[in-house]
């Protein structure tokens, strides 16, 4: 394996969303380790995370609702790619998403709102360097598309009143 995913939470209550995700990269046989920091209430500790992982061939999932400061933080403080994942609130009809997706200029983070595609997008990065990580990928691919065909065998034929 040619790098590891760092699952970066901006508080421990984003740790049921970010197992989500590391359920997920399980599937792909991903080496992935959970962080909290906050980039509004701990920056420097963001910093600190960041400098430890500077020498290592690494995947940046931030997992931060709300006002989510953490993802473009990162991003602005790191060459390594960012992908940000914010758990979807009720609370805010969603309205909450609009601080991982308007961000300032010289930002590169992508902005993936379900586990599995934040996991799959991790993965897809690190196969660039990794053959039997691409392999695993295209046998996730084939299998979600034999599940299509199944649905469509089950349904097929099926006629409403």
């Amino acid at each position: 394996m040619v790098g590891k995913i760092v699952i970066l939470m901006g508080s421990e209550r984003d740790l049921d969303f970010a197992k989500e995700i590391g359920k997920h990269l399980q599937a792909f046989n991903l080496a992935y380790e959970f962080r909290v920091a906050s980039a509004h209430k701990t920056p420097e500790k963001v910093l600190k995370i960041l400098r430890e992982y500077e020498n290592e061939n690494v995947v940046y999932i931030t997992v931060a609702g709300r006002s989510n400061a953490l993802s473009a933080f990162v991003d602005a403080n790191t060459t390594k790619p960012v992908i940000a994942c914010p758990p979807y609130s009720e609370k805010f009809a969603g309205a909450d998403i609009y601080s991982s997706l308007r961000v300032p200029s010289g930002i590169g983070s992508v902005v993936i709102i379900e586990p599995e595609g934040a996991a799959i997008a991790a993965a897809k990065i690190l196969a660039l360097m990794d053959k039997k990580l691409e392999e695993r990928l295209e046998a996730y691919q084939k299998a979600k598309k034999e599940e299509i065909e199944k649905a469509d065998e089950s349904v097929k034929g099926s006629k409403t009143k």
